[in-house]
């Protein structure tokens, strides 16, 4: 009962699987992960001012003012705390991978589903439409689509899903194509067949049967795909094509603002932002690049010959111990002997 309590926890069975580098790898990715989750939800109390605040008690916040006092990590050209702003951009970077991973996680499952199931003239569309996306540049297309969604320049919840919209049309032929392969793979299966003659209808084997033996291998691609997110963000806002920054805080717009000081010996505009966009990054593609070794069956493999090798080493120290103790009870023994003959 125990263990499979321990199923629900997040991330339980990979790291039970882990060992070496990998488990290394996915236990910093988790960590950074959960300190930047932590951090977006409760980024009202951790931030010292709001995003878009230029003032305080004790009058206007000024420009370019350097780490210290009132504001630990300094202030931008336009007078907004760097800390309030480094924080608040966690909140709008979390929203867009949850809104972006699940639109085209559902959209490309259910197209990749369909298209390898009924096969046909409609599936040779969907292949040819997906490979067209796939082969458009993704900035590009996500440029186009904050033009088109909010006019280049938008509110908090405008300005997210122009990205996370974007986002989606790039990512959906990712996981169409997975889905498909896998559906091609299992729709062959024997107890496929056996469904069919039974009477299941094609919904059911659908859902039922060949859903849930074609997503392994989501995960993976979800964890990319959120890095992907965060970055395609950042370069949205720093060539302009973001969010508004009295309506929300993101960081590659804070880079772009911060480009002007940099030749003036003002780095604390644009290195904390920057820090918080590869750190984010890093952590997610961390998590990715375990759950890839994880999938890999060699892994596997090695990890079993680790345990019996670790169990052959404890039972040669267990034999050696026991082999110790018999020689000193029979040394005793026969010390114990000679003295009663002497006697």
């Amino acid at each position: 009962m125990r263990k499979n309590w321990k199923r629900f926890i997040p991330f339980y069975t990979p790291l039970s699987r882990a060992v070496g580098l990998q488990k290394g790898m996915l236990v910093v990715g988790i960590s950074i992960m959960v300190i930047f989750v932590v951090v977006a939800i409760l980024a009202p109390m951790l931030a010292p001012y709001g995003y878009a605040d230029l003032r305080g008690p004790d009058g206007p916040f000024g420009s370019h003012v350097p780490p210290g006092g009132n504001h630990l990590l300094g202030t931008t050209v336009a007078g907004y705390d760097v800390l309030s702003r480094v924080i608040w951009g966690t909140r709008t970077a979390l929203a867009v991978i949850i809104i972006a991973v699940i639109l085209s996680s559902i959209i490309g499952i259910a197209l990749g589903l369909i298209s390898g199931y009924y096969g046909g003239w409609a599936d040779r569309i969907m292949v040819a439409i997906a490979d067209a996306v796939y082969a458009f540049p993704s900035l590009l297309l996500a440029i186009i689509m904050a033009i088109v969604i909010s006019g280049g320049q938008s509110s908090f919840w405008g300005g997210i899903f122009a990205a996370a919209i974007s986002i989606t049309v790039v990512f959906i032929p990712q996981y169409f194509r997975v889905v498909r392969a896998e559906t091609i793979r299992v729709k062959a299966e024997a107890f496929i067949d056996s469904s069919k003659v039974i009477g299941a209808s094609n919904r059911r084997i659908m859902v039922k049967h060949i859903l849930r033996n074609s997503t392994r291998t989501l995960p993976i691609v979800m964890t990319l795909n959120a890095s992907e997110a965060i970055l395609t963000l950042a370069a949205l806002g720093f060539l302009g094509f973001g969010i508004e920054p009295t309506a929300a805080a993101e960081w590659g717009f804070d880079l772009n603002k911060s480009i002007s000081g940099v030749t003036s010996g003002i780095w604390w505009t644009s290195i904390f932002p920057g820090i918080c966009i590869v750190v984010a990054v890093l952590g997610i593609t961390l998590i990715g690049e375990s759950l890839n070794d994880l999938a890999d069956p060699r892994l596997r493999m090695r990890r079993a010959a680790t345990i019996v090798a670790e169990d052959e080493g404890a039972d040669a120290i267990v034999a050696e111990r026991t082999g110790s103790d018999i020689a000193g009870q029979s040394t005793r023994e026969g010390v114990i002997k000679g003295e009663a003959a002497g006697a």
